[in-house]
């Protein structure tokens, strides 16, 4: 069954209030249609930044004040108040006395599953309770195992542990079967008894070895359990501990899909997988989703909706959701040989009054959201960006909030384990999409196209091989794309800059690594793309410049214009150069530009626009995300007439971009590339996503209005 596509739209606008709920009417009623990220969080906040701090699985207690995560770096639980969403604050933490894998809530009481094993051959763990007003430890049950996901029946009457005891990948490269076996954990909440479900004998993959990965329990009582290693599924009742039905998850064969690490994305290959699904979620008291992540040696890179009654898929994602990931630019090359995108967790919730199911994916950073009012015929709605290794999903229904907590952090890096909160409302910044599967990425320059109002173009750069040019509209739509060519064959650059010529074709900025193999070059282009010239720079800057090379060009009558990124061997600290090759004289000259010093790390510059004969316009940004970014900033200077020697330009604040990156509440992108000024006279500007190879893999498209 096919996935029927739609582009994210807003119908209106709702602003959200202080309090920070949106009224279930009004979003029933078509003012709201699509979600707005309100607020990031790093977790940190409740340690200190240096603290390594993940937030993998989350609550929200029964009031919709407070987010609740396991952080299982910390061995403990946090605690973040979202009275107002829209400035989330921190509460603090409580130790666990293990590593916490799961936690729900059961009106005022947290439930973490905690993990205390000394290995994985003798596993045990523990049920923690704690009240969420006073954070004491109310009671602490034995599961016996090592616990991964905790449920709670909406009845209240009943608690699912999944307990894992989950296999060591060290020992026969992870071969099942490992003892002990997994089980399911079953509490009474009127005795707080814990009781044991056997899941051995039930599945054709490792039957004395279950693993059970996830659980959800319906209106009925009734727990679905995802045995992911197994490629199974079980349907359990709570109140007589017997399992009522069991069926394999399903091997697909899906065709489209990209199945090769090469620096390219291509839809063109095929996985025959098993679904081996992971995170579960009733729909109705019939119907449940599965992430089909995979594990042992399976995923299918999609979800999929199953019938309890039958057994069988009434509903499977097939390649859509991939390809969705390579219409927003999410799609990570680098796991193409894996498991792609790997959807993790799934969610339902009913939110103004429409039924929505929330698919997480961890490679891809991103979770996608699904009207169900059909539940066998799913409508995707939105793609909404999230940082590293989204794990957590929660919706609030009573504050028309959804919550998603991601677990990786590295400081290194500028990523950090966050938890972000998002409700109905307009999106501040435009993501950039394509359409007909057009793979995008890595947008590291931006340029006008001469006679065209509405039209931009931009490039790839060297995580992508062959260099594509890419031509996108106003709206941030990409619609066509160009593949460079040198004799006839399909070329890879490091291209950081781009410029459309009044002549018809190219310039490229290509980056070099400093290394006379690898030179900084501009390169001419025809209109076709083909490689025309390639053109050194002057001998005495080619030979002083490190790996930050070529960032920028421009083109102004017979000149064109270069910005190299950060200071070269022989310069002042914090000293660019901005560079002018004579295309009659066929010589350079050069002119210092002096550049912010960064607090944190280094400053340089990313893009050269020209806005007249003598005026052009630079960006200045710092190499930091997140709340560490300081310098994202556009600047102009003017040239003299002629010159001699190596003269200092005077340079001129135009715009600090740091708020608009901020305004849509995201993870604050360092690698701040592309800028022009288009044919309608207002300035755009966009980010380089860094491929989701240690980047969120966001790009924020923003429309700076009249500026230039």
């Amino acid at each position: 069954m096919s996935l029927r596509r739609t582009t994210s739209a807003v119908v209106s606008v709702l602003a959200v209030a202080a309090a920070g709920s949106v009224p279930a009417a009004a979003a029933a009623h078509g003012r709201a249609t699509s979600f707005q990220r309100l607020a990031t969080f790093p977790v940190y906040l409740n340690s200190s930044v240096a603290d390594t701090a993940a937030a993998e699985i989350s609550t929200v207690t029964a009031d919709g004040r407070t987010v609740v995560y396991t952080d299982s770096p910390g061995k403990r639980i946090g605690f973040v108040d979202i009275t107002n969403p829209s400035a989330p604050q921190p509460r603090g933490t409580l130790a666990m006395g293990g590593e916490p894998t799961s936690v729900a809530h059961l009106g005022h009481l947290l439930l973490a599953g905690v993990n205390t094993s000394a290995s994985f051959a003798d596993p045990s763990g523990k049920l923690v309770v704690v009240d969420d007003r006073t954070h004491a430890v109310v009671r602490e049950l034995d599961l016996g195992g090592q616990p991964d996901s905790v449920a709670v029946a909406p009845s209240g009457r009943y608690l699912a542990v999944a307990i894992e005891n989950e296999r060591d990948e060290d020992v026969n490269d992870g071969a099942l079967p490992q003892a002990p076996a997994g089980y399911l954990a079953v509490i009474d909440t009127k005795s707080w008894k814990v009781a044991k479900v056997d899941l051995t004998g039930l599945a054709a993959v490792a039957p004395s070895d279950p693993e059970p990965e996830y659980v959800s329990v319906n209106s009925r009582d009734e727990a679905v359990v995802s045995l992911q290693e197994n490629n199974h599924l079980a349907i359990v009742s709570l109140r007589t501990g017997k399992v009522l039905k069991h069926f394999e998850a399903g091997t697909v064969t899906v065709d489209g899909v990209d199945t090769l690490d090469d620096d390219q994305i291509s839809l063109t290959g095929s996985i025959t997988a098993k679904r081996e699904p992971d995170g579960v979620a009733w729909i109705t008291d019939d119907l449940f989703a599965t992430a089909n992540e995979g594990d042992y040696e399976g995923g299918s890179r999609g979800w999929s909706i199953f019938s309890a009654r039958t057994g069988k898929a009434v509903w499977d994602a097939g390649n859509t959701l991939e390809h969705l990931a390579v219409e927003h630019g999410q799609y990570p090359d680098k796991r193409s040989d894996a498991k792609g995108i790997e959807p993790e967790n799934v969610a339902f919730a009913r939110m103004g009054g429409v039924p929505y199911v929330f698919v997480n994916s961890e490679r891809g950073n991103f979770t996608a959201v699904y009207d169900v009012s059909h539940a066998r015929e799913p409508r995707f709605k939105q793609l909404l960006p999230t940082t590293n290794a989204p794990e957590g999903v929660v919706a609030v229904p009573s504050r028309n909030l959804l919550v998603v907590s991601s677990e990786e952090d590295d400081a290194s890096i500028g990523i950090r384990g966050s938890v972000q909160i998002y409700g109905f409302g307009r999106p501040a910044n435009t993501q950039p999409h394509s359409v007909r599967d057009i793979p995008f990425g890595t947008l590291s320059a931006l340029s006008a196209v001469p006679g065209k109002r509405d039209r931009l173009v931009s490039v790839t750069d060297s995580a992508y091989s062959p260099t594509r040019i890419l031509g996108l509209s106003t709206r941030g739509v990409i619609d066509s794309q160009l593949t460079v060519t040198k004799n006839g064959e399909p070329v890879g650059y490091d291209a950081e800059g781009l410029v459309a010529r009044e002549a018809g074709g190219y310039w490229l900025a290509v980056e070099g690594t400093g290394a006379g193999k690898d030179p900084n070059l501009i390169v001419r282009l025809n209109a076709k793309g083909e490689v025309q010239e390639e053109i050194p720079l002057s001998a005495d800057v080619a030979g002083a410049i490190t790996s930050n090379g070529l960032e920028g060009v421009a083109e102004v009558g017979t000149g064109v214009w270069v910005a190299v990124q950060r200071t070269i061997k022989g310069d002042q600290a914090f000293t660019n150069r901005i560079g002018r090759y004579d295309t009659v004289t066929k010589t350079w000259s050069w002119l210092l530009y002096p550049a912010d010093t960064a607090p944190v790390g280094w400053s340089g510059l990313s893009e050269l626009v020209a806005v007249d004969g003598n005026t052009f316009a630079v960006i200045e940004r710092d190499n930091q995300r997140g709340e560490l970014a300081s310098i994202k900033r556009i600047y102009t200077f003017d040239v003299p007439a002629t010159w001699t020697g190596t003269p200092a330009v005077r340079k001129k604040l135009v715009k600090d971009v740091l708020p608009a990156l901020k305004a849509d509440h995201g993870w604050v992108q360092d690698k701040l590339e592309g800028l022009a000024v288009a044919g309608n006279g207002r300035t755009y500007a966009v980010t380089d996503n860094d491929a989701i190879d240690d980047a969120t893999g966001e790009t924020v498209f923003l429309d700076l209005g009249k500026l230039l």
